[in-house]
């Protein structure tokens, strides 16, 4: 069974061995065994071919994205996974001092780097950043690397991921700054199917509905830094 995924820790990455884990590939493992179906077979992308792979078929199932309306005319979704707030990722002390999508429209010659068609990227031209200072990327590392070296003043994700980024990578001179919940609420996230595979996503579904919230789960998220609290959040979901 195929399933794609991209490099964006805590949700997916490789292990200095070159193992893929993470929270999404971990949930993925663990439900797709309970549905029977425990050879799974990662396939390393960048975000814009996830939907599009899953909907010609070069792959059965994506990692974790964020539901819209626009994708749900494309794939099918699961359950949601997980729920989290927007971030950016800025040099260390905020020269900015950015705390939000609002503080980049104000502050004229800031550039924010957002990965190309992730739903920052429509959030950014939603509050008014002008598409002259969206410095678009294919790769996390590429926009990381843009804000590192002073092409891009922030760049915009999720705040989980920035975290688990410079979890990862302690050495570099980079924060994060989390959207407030005033500004954006966070968000839903789902595995995603191609439209016609409703065996798979329902399957896939029911297996989701008895694991999220439950020990095992709880703790597989703990180990990729997910706090109870957000945990519960999709556990509610589910049940």
């Amino acid at each position: 069974m195929k399933l794609a995924f991209l490099v964006e820790p805590p949700f997916n990455y490789r292990r200095e061995d070159g193992t893929v884990t993470g929270c999404d590939v971990e949930l993925a493992r663990s439900v797709l065994a309970m549905v029977g179906m425990p050879e799974l077979e990662l396939i390393e992308t960048e975000f814009a071919q996830l939907i599009p792979g899953v909907a010609d078929g070069r792959w059965r199932m994506t990692t974790g994205l964020f539901v819209t309306e626009g994708r749900r005319r494309i794939v099918a979704f699961s359950r949601p996974i997980w729920a989290l707030p927007d971030g950016l990722l800025v040099r260390g002390g905020n020269p900015k001092r950015l705390t939000g999508y609002a503080a980049v429209v104000q502050a004229s010659d800031c550039r924010l780097a957002v990965i190309r068609d992730q739903i920052q990227h429509q959030s950014a031209r939603d509050f008014g950043v002008p598409e002259h200072r969206i410095l678009v990327c294919e790769t996390y590392d590429d926009a990381a690397q843009a804000v590192l070296v002073g092409r891009a003043d922030a760049y915009a994700s999720v705040a989980r991921a920035h975290s688990g980024f410079l979890q990862r990578n302690p050495a570099l001179a980079l924060e994060v700054v989390s959207v407030p919940r005033a500004e954006k609420e966070a968000a839903f996230g789902a595995f995603a199917f191609n439209r016609s595979d409703d065996e798979l996503r329902t399957a896939v579904d029911g297996a989701l509905r008895l694991y999220l919230g439950t020990d095992q789960h709880r703790a597989m998220m703990r180990r990729f830094g997910f706090a109870s609290a957000e945990v519960a959040l999709v556990a509610a979901e589910a049940g």
